[in-house]
């Protein structure tokens, strides 16, 4: 049985790229510009606002306001 996936630490890179660290020791570039273009997700070009996210019990958030699954992040993640 797997664990269920959580994003244990993430690095800020550079623009909007963190380096992000799974439970199960997988680590992956993110780029967050796309997701940045629609809905809420557009208070992340902020990059003040993007760079001072937190990590919840299970993935990364930005003021208990946006937040993606850490699964979906594993999906869209470039081998780090």
């Amino acid at each position: 049985m797997n664990p269920i996936l959580r994003v244990i630490h993430a690095d800020y890179i550079r623009d909007y790229t963190l380096r992000i660290l799974f439970n199960d020791g997988t680590q992956k570039f993110v780029d967050f510009w796309p997701l940045a273009q629609k809905g809420i997700c557009t208070k992340l070009q902020d990059l003040d606002y993007f760079r001072n996210f937190t990590i919840d019990p299970f993935s990364i958030d930005w003021s208990n306001e946006i937040g993606f699954a850490p699964e979906y992040l594993y999906e869209i993640g470039a081998p780090a």
